[in-house]
């Protein structure tokens, strides 16, 4: 459903914001945890990962793997963490406020 896809690709950047929150993590770690809860394909994952990077959101560090070559894990730094906390609180209104269209709507049928 088309529809669905706007739904995902709006909400990613707040996903992937509270996830790195969470905890550091490097990139197929996060699409992992990303499908976890909603399906997203990888390579619209890697292009809002640097995006996040260049707008300072996040910095990016090297660790060694013990199953590969060092992975590059991301951070979440405190400007991305201030605006991970703006969007969390945007987001919580604007669900609230269709959540309340919908009832609403149904009320009436």
């Amino acid at each position: 459903m088309e529809v669905s896809i706007q739904f995902k690709k709006g909400v990613l950047e707040l996903c992937v914001l509270v996830l790195i929150h969470r905890k550091d993590q490097y990139g197929y770690e996060l699409a992992q945890s990303v499908s976890r809860h909603i399906e997203v394909a990888e390579g619209a994952l890697y292009p809002l990962l640097r995006r996040l990077v260049n707008e300072g959101y996040c910095t990016t560090y090297l660790q060694e793997s013990s199953e590969g070559p060092p992975r590059k894990y991301y951070r979440l730094t405190e400007r991305g963490a201030s605006y991970m906390n703006a969007m969390v609180k945007e987001w919580k209104s604007f669900v609230g406020n269709v959540t309340n269209l919908i009832e609403e709507g149904q009320e009436n049928e």
